[in-house]
């Protein structure tokens, strides 16, 4: 089997060296990255069958989440989960995620605090 072992470190400038295996330090070549106007992304975006760009109609017709849903899947709770650790009524949470009613100012800014400390939250909870 060929192993090629590179060593190399940034330096405190940003840069990186490599080390060759006689000890000898030269510059790390990295290739730089190929610039692409917006034209050129559009172009190679509409030659991959697999990833389009999406029009406005499929924009308007794709299904919309809640604030509330995105938070609570970002924790990675079900619903019970939420409900259960934030002490909000499980109906009112699903009334709220699927729009059949909103929040209130207190709830808006319960449901702000939960979203900037959940932890801490969560914690307060508890005790």
């Amino acid at each position: 089997m060929n192993e090629t072992i590179i060593t190399a470190r940034m330096q405190q400038n940003g840069t990186i060296i490599n080390y060759a295996a006689n000890g000898e330090a030269m510059p790390f070549f990295v290739p730089p990255l190929r610039e692409m106007t917006e034209a050129d992304i559009i172009a190679a975006a509409k030659s991959d069958a697999d990833a389009q760009p999406w029009t406005q109609e499929a924009l308007e017709a794709a299904p919309k989440i809640s604030r509330l849903a995105q938070l609570r899947r970002n924790l990675h709770l079900t619903q019970e989960g939420f409900s259960s650790r934030y002490r909000i009524p499980l109906g009112t949470l699903r009334d709220w995620e699927q729009g059949r009613s909103i929040p209130d100012q207190t709830a808006r800014a319960y449901l702000t605090a939960i979203a900037a400390a959940p932890e801490v939250i969560a914690t307060a909870l508890q005790g």
